[in-house]
C-alpha cells in the first residue's frame, strides 16, 4: 500500500534539491506534483487541493535554517499535514461498561466477520479482557459458521442462534448471556448491507438503539478507494458511528480511503487490518502512517512487534549460549518461529527506515521459513542440539523427511555454519552487546 504515492511524493520533493530557500516560484512545481500524487492515490480533488494549499501557505511562512534544506523542511511540513489529515492522534477504543458493547457494521464483503474475530483476539491478548462474539448476520448462515470457527481458533466464546431471524433479539439475549458468564466485552457482528438498502439500514439502526453500544465501528474495504469514503458518509449519516476500520491493506490499494475518510466523516480510523490471520490487526497511528507514506519507515511499530515476542529469561539463556558458541538448531527454530509471529516479512522490513524502498520489488518467499522449519523438525534431538554431528547420510535423511533436496539441506547447513562463525567473531569483538542484539526476539 502507498508505494506509488511514496514514489510520487519523493519525486515532488526533488525539485527543491539544491535550492537555498523556499520561494513561491520554486515551490509551485512541488505543490502541483504533490496534488497530482494525491489525486492519483484516489484522494478527492477538493481534499487534495485544500491539503496542498495548506502545505504551500505553511512552507512560504517558514524560515529555512542553515542546517535544514528546503526539501527537508517541505518533507516535515507534508508529514505534519498528512498526520493531521488522517486524524492527528491515535484514537482509543472505548471498552468501558459492564459489559462494554461494540457494534460492528459495514458493507457486504468488507471483512466484518474476520475483523470481529481479530478484534476479540486483540482485546483478549492485549487488553486482558474476556470478550464474547455475537453472530447477528441472520441472512448468511456461512457467516455464523465462520464466526464460530474463528472463535474456536482464538479461544473466544460465540453466541449464536441459527433459528432466530431477529438480530435485535439475538443481540439483547447475548448481552444477558455475557453478564451471567463474566464476559466484560461484547462484540456484535452484523449482516453486510448496502447504504441504499433502506430496510437493512433501518434494521441496524434498531440494533444500535436497542444495545446502546459504547462503540460503533464501521468496517470498510480500503481497496474500494474513494467509494469507501462515500459509503462511510452514508453510514455515518444514519448510524453516527465512533470510528472506522480499514481492511485489506495488504491488497493492491492506492490509499485514498486512509487519507480521505477522516476529513469527510470527521470520525477517526481506529484499526487497520491486513490478511486473514488473527494477529494481523493494528491500532492506527496517523503519525506512523504518514512516516511510512513518506518512505521514513515505522521503527516504533517494528520494535513494538519485536517486544511482544520478547522474554528476558529466554533472551538471557540465548545470550549465554551464543557467548559459549553453543547456538544450535533448536535455538534457530525458536528464533524463526518468533519472527514468523511478528507478521509478513516484507511488511516488517518496510518498517525499517531506508529499507522499504530498497525491497519494494523484492519477492520475499515466506515459504522458505516453512522449508527451514521442516528441515529442523526432520532432525533427531541429537542433531538439533549438536550441529557438528551432521554427516552426508544424516543430511540425505533430513532432505527426504522434509520434502526438500540434498542441495537445499547443504545450503541451509552452510548458512547456519556461517551464522555461527559470525556469532563467534562478534563474541571476540564485543561479546555481550552482540549477544543481546541477537537474543531480542525469543518466545514468551
Amino acid at each position: 500500500m502507498f508505494e506509488n504515492l511514496s514514489d510520487r511524493l519523493e519525486g515532488a520533493f526533488k525539485s527543491l534539491k539544491g535550492q537555498g530557500k523556499i520561494t513561491e516560484i520554486n515551490i509551485a512545481t512541488t505543490v502541483k506534483e504533490i496534488r497530482r500524487a494525491l489525486v492519483e492515490a484516489d484522494v478527492n480533488y477538493k481534499i487534495a487541493k485544500e491539503f496542498t494549499d495548506t502545505v504551500k501557505d505553511k512552507a512560504l511562512g517558514q524560515q529555512v535554517l542553515t542546517a535544514v534544506s528546503p526539501g527537508q523542511l517541505m518533507v516535515k511540513i507534508v508529514q505534519d499535514e498528512l498526520t493531521s489529515l488522517m486524524g492527528g492522534d491515535k484514537a482509543d477504543i472505548n471498552i468501558k461498561g459492564t459489559p462494554a458493547i461494540i457494534l460492528v457494521a459495514g458493507l457486504q464483503g468488507s471483512g466484518k466477520t474476520t475483523f470481529s474475530a481479530k478484534l476479540a483476539s486483540h482485546i483478549k491478548s492485549k487488553l486482558g479482557r474476556n470478550p464474547l462474539l455475537v453472530a447477528c448476520d441472520v441472512y448468511r448462515p456461512a457467516a455464523i459458521n465462520q464466526l464460530q470457527v474463528l472463535g474456536e481458533q482464538i479461544g473466544v466464546s460465540v453466541f449464536a442462534d441459527l433459528e432466530s431471524k431477529d438480530p435485535v433479539d439475538i443481540a439483547k439475549r447475548a448481552v444477558s448471556f455475557a453478564k451471567m458468564n463474566n464476559h466484560n466485552v461484547v462484540i456484535v457482528d452484523t449482516a453486510g448491507r448496502l447504504a441504499v438498502d433502506e430496510e437493512m439500514m433501518d434494521e441496524i439502526t434498531r440494533v444500535k438503539a436497542a444495545l446502546q453500544p459504547q462503540e460503533t465501528l464501521f468496517v470498510v474495504d480500503s481497496m474500494t478507494g474513494q467509494d469507501a469514503v462515500n459509503t462511510a458518509k452514508a453510514f455515518n449519516d444514519r448510524l453516527d458511528f465512533d470510528g472506522v476500520v480499514l481492511t485489506k491493506l495488504d491488497g493492491d490499494t492506492r490509499g485514498g480511503a486512509a487519507l480521505s475518510i477522516k476529513y469527510v466523516v470527521q470520525k477517526p480510523i481506529k484499526f487497520v487490518s491486513r490478511g486473514e490471520k488473527m494477529d494481523t490487526l493494528d491500532v492506527f497511528y496517523p503519525d506512523r502512517m504518514a512516516q511510512r507514506i513518506l518512505g521514513m519507515g515505522d521503527i516504533v511499530s517494528f520494535v513494538e512487534k519485536a517486544q511482544e515476542q520478547y522474554d528476558e529469561e529466554k533472551a538471557a539463556e540465548l545470550q549465554r549460549k551464543i557467548r559459549k558458541n553453543q547456538f544450535d538448531f533448536e535455538d534457530f527454530l525458536s528464533q524463526l518461529r518468533q519472527i514468523k509471529k511478528m507478521g509478513n516479512m516484507k511488511d516488517l522490513l518496510g518498517m525499517i527506515p531506508g529499507v522499504g524502498k530498497q525491497i519494494k520489488d523484492l519477492d520475499i518467499d515466506e515459504k522458505q521459513f516453512a522449508r527451514l522449519e521442516a528441515m529442523i523438525l526432520s532432525m533427531t534431538p541429537e542433531e538439533r542440539n549438536n550441529p557438528d554431528v551432521m554427516t552426508g547420510t544424516r543430511r540425505q535423511r533430513i532432505a527426504k523427511g522434509s520434502g526438500t533436496t540434498i542441495q537445499d539441506v547443504n545450503q541451509f547447513m552452510k548458512q547456519f555454519e556461517d551464522m555461527r562463525k559470525m556469532m563467534k567473531m562478534m563474541n571476540k569483538m564485543g561479546g555481550a552487546k552482540a549477544a543481546r542484539a541477537l537474543g531480542g526476539m525469543v518466545k514468551k
